[in-house]
């Protein structure tokens, strides 16, 4: 039986829309801001909101409104809103008048049983992009998917669903764009037209309708009112963007030591290694297994004296065991989920029968913030949230089990998609408790929409193959979309074994990810830079420290995220939402690494590969070999050169390459422009890297005017004092002998530059040949830096 709203029987203006009642429902709609609305229904007495998502209060109070017999039209400065009085159906429009989207006018809003569901007309040419970590194409048109946080370990390249779920998507068609946040923490199901040739819609099995509906006039922008709502991601520390190294499990401590001293000896900058769940006595959260970490604070002083930041795993099951101070303090206090007679759920998992922290009551989080002073304590620096979907074997946990969700007392069924995200929340908190002014890092496999205030994300166990490989470029592509820009994948997969030139190669793209950490799992190929022969070692020092030069680019691309929303590797649908080409299978795997650097993917078993240029100029980061946008091209792609290309009208803030992040030699700060078209900008940005980030700051505008060969260095904001004693600026593309440096007229110097070193002869001989590629004879000017503004005229 198919249930409407029915015709609405009355309604009332309130601050911010409108609220009433149907036939069958209740009903408020209200304007967020400009180009933001909201729409809950619910059969019931009154709305059940998720109380964890979304942060943003009502801004807007003023707003159009009118009514005939048939519609009620609520407007702003960004979008027009018709309400149909019967059936409640909902129509938004751009202030043209063009449709964005469009509600069935008999079933927009429907329920069969509890499942209520929004059904929409699909547009001429639509596209859907986003949905948060979802496999398949980047076009999401065709395609339907289930939010439902699922430990799925070994997945394939079209499984459904993973471990996380963001249920927000961007709507393309006829040049522009919206948004749909669908706030509804059941498992939910979107179908963007797949089985049929008429509708999108997206359902969810329990609770309300309750949608917020975006319009902006760029992806961007789109993407940026997102994250005005379910937040943004907080400074990370500067260390965890350095390189990090994980394995299931390093142990007993001797081997831990030993793994960070080859990392030194072989000159491979490393900031972090991994603790997996073989640190634990018997796999218990919150201990040390006394016989293979006797000395966990002596570790972890040795691992910080090398450069080290040591993260541990911590997983939610509490080990039903009397006498087990954890299980013992959760057990009195009535800290665990329940069974609705109230005895405590158990499940098993890797320490045997366990209880559950219930993360969705506050006391619980307080308490486990609280227990994280045994590591702090300790000097661990970071933390990984694992199992937390949550896990545990059969992987069917009964519908029954009860959640506090802030004292509503739910079931398992609508309790479940946040539980991971309240899990990573409440470690954020008690890494901030014991780590006085300094950052948390958290990462975590689970969450919902918002977890991007609180951690980190990895895809999970992902496979050690070439699909796997290019698979988790478009999640973390597709998580970016959804406003999660710290995010990425186990380097060389973490189930089975990685050949050699496949672990090059995902070393080489992974350099260019927001997180960049390597992991295998226990009697699988070990994922060292080292373990795969001498030259696929070379091949990932290379681009390990290629990371580290650009780390300054990195750590400002992070800052632009902390304040926009906006990814750090940005999907191409992003700057080029209606360009055909970059839908296709082929390219659907590039992205931009901080806004300006295309990294075009490709398998580890090709040395020629086809990629697309976008519109504009590009330019061959390793060789300065400009082309033409908007084509298709050839390239060689031997496993020692990853195909990057660099926009023109770019600026690359660069650094020499350092073992660690924490090292103070950092002279010189290398500044890379790109001849283009147009006035284009660079925002740098520096800090402590690790205090608080409301701190001292120092922040500094780019800017390259390409026609008239103009190169401003803007005035420092901030009483940070920059790291960098020495500001180097090289040219790309411009002919130049000369250039008047705030009034003064000097000679340019020129200087080949080379990002990647020449990889070794080796005997017997390498497996494969490798070119090497440097940039000729490039011009460049240094000067000494300060907070002033530096203006750099070339001539020629």
């Amino acid at each position: 039986m198919l249930d409407t709203p029915g015709r609405i029987q009355h309604f009332t203006l309130t601050a911010h829309g409108i609220e009433g009642e149907t036939i069958g429902a209740r009903f408020n709609i209200s304007f967020f801001k400009e180009g933001i609305v909201r729409v809950q229904v619910t059969r019931n007495s009154s709305f059940s909101p998720n109380p964890y998502s979304v942060i943003l209060s009502p801004q807007l109070s003023r707003f159009g409104f009118s009514e005939n017999a048939d519609f009620i039209f609520l407007s702003s400065t960004m979008m027009d809103v018709r309400i149909q009085k019967v059936n409640l159906a909902v129509t938004f429009m751009d202030k043209r008048g063009l449709i964005l989207s469009e509600d069935d006018p008999n079933f927009g809003i429907a329920w069969q049983g509890t499942e209520v569901s929004n059904y929409r007309k699909l547009q001429p040419w639509e596209k859907f992009i986003g949905l948060g970590e979802k496999t398949g194409a980047l076009n999401r048109w065709g395609q339907a998917y289930t939010n439902w946080n699922t430990d799925h370990f070994g997945y394939d390249n079209n499984a459904d669903p993973l471990y996380m779920s963001v249920p927000f998507f961007i709507g393309l068609h006829h040049g522009t764009c919206y948004g749909t946040f669908f706030d509804n923490t059941h498992k939910s199901v979107f179908n963007f037209g797949a089985s049929n040739n008429k509708y999108s819609y997206f359902s969810a099995e329990d609770g309300d309708l309750d949608y917020y509906f975006i319009h902006e006039h760029t992806v961007p922008d789109t993407i940026s009112s997102y994250t005005a709502l379910t937040g943004r991601l907080e400074m990370p520390p500067l260390w965890s963007l350095g390189f990090q190294q994980c394995r299931y499990s390093y142990y007993p401590d001797r081997d831990v030591i030993r793994l960070a001293e080859t990392f030194r000896d072989k000159d491979i900058p490393c900031d972090v290694i991994y603790l997996d769940i073989h640190y634990m006595e018997n796999y218990k959260v919150f201990t040390f297994d006394g016989e293979n970490f006797p000395d966990p604070a002596g570790l972890i002083r040795r691992l910080k004296e090398i450069g080290f930041k040591l993260v541990v795993i911590l997983d939610p099951g509490i080990k039903v065991e009397s006498g087990y101070s954890p299980f013992e303090e959760g057990k009195t206090r009535g800290l665990f989920l329940k069974y609705p007679d109230g005895t405590d759920y158990e499940g098993n998992v890797w320490p045997g029968w366990c209880t559950f922290p219930d993360f969705t009551n506050p006391e619980t989080r307080q308490w486990w913030a609280e227990k994280m002073a045994f590591y702090t304590d300790l000097g661990v620096d970071g933390f990984w949230t694992d199992m937390n979907e949550p896990a545990s074997w059969g992987q069917h946990t009964p519908n029954l089990v009860q959640f506090d969700f802030e004292g509503e007392q739910v079931s398992h069924r609508k309790g479940r998609n946040v539980y991971g995200m309240q899990m990573a929340r409440s470690t954020q908190e008690g890494a901030k408790k014991g780590r006085a002014n300094k950052r948390p890092f958290v990462l975590t496999r689970a969450g919902f929409a918002g977890i991007q205030r609180s951690a980190a994300v990895w895809t999970g166990d992902n496979l050690a193959n070439d699909d796997h490989m290019l698979l988790g470029i478009r999640l973390v592509n597709s998580l970016g979309l959804s406003g999660v820009p710290f995010a990425g994948y186990d380097i060389g997969g973490f189930v089975g074994h990685t050949p050699p030139s496949l672990f090059a190669r995902w070393m080489s793209i992974a350099a260019f990810a927001p997180l960049c950490r390597s992991h295998s799992m226990i009697n699988s190929t070990s994922s060292e830079p080292w373990s795969f022969g001498e030259e696929v070692e070379e091949i990932c020092r290379n681009y390990i420290k290629l990371r580290y030069k650009l780390l300054p680019l990195f750590y400002s691309a992070f800052y632009k995220a902390h304040t926009t929303g906006l990814p750090v590797a940005k999907s191409l649908a992003i700057d080029y939402p209606f360009d055909e080409k970059i839908y296709l299978p082929s390219y659907e795997n590039e992205f931009l690494c901080c806004d300006t650097l295309l990294i075009i993917p490709v398998v580890s078993f090709k040395d020629v590969t086809k990629g697309y240029l976008p519109e504009g100029t590009w330019y061959y980061f390793f060789n300065d070999s400009p082309h033409a946008g908007s084509q298709e091209v050839f390239l060689d792609c031997p496993l020692n050169y990853l195909p990057v290309f660099v926009k023109g009208g770019a600026i690359l803030t660069l650094q020499d390459s350092v073992d660690h992040t924490g090292t103070s030699k950092k002279d010189y700060l290398y500044i890379h422009v790109y001849k283009g078209a147009g006035v284009s900008r660079q925002l740098h940005y520096e800090d402590s890297g690790e205090g608080d980030q409301d701190g001292a700051f120092l922040k500094r505008e780019f800017i390259l005017d390409s026609e008239n060969l103009m190169f401003t260095m803007g005035t420092a904001e901030g009483e940070f004092n920059s790291q960098y004693a020495t500001l180097v600026v090289f040219f790309h593309g411009f002919d130049a002998k000369s250039a008047r440096v705030n009034g003064s007229i000097h000679p340019l110097e020129h200087q080949d530059v080379s990002f990647l070193k020449k990889i070794s002869n080796f005997d017997p001989l390498p497996s494969g040949k490798h070119p090497n590629h440097f940039c000729k004879k490039v011009p460049y000017f240094s000067v000494e830096n300060s907070k002033n503004q530096i203006d750099i005229q070339l001539m020629k």
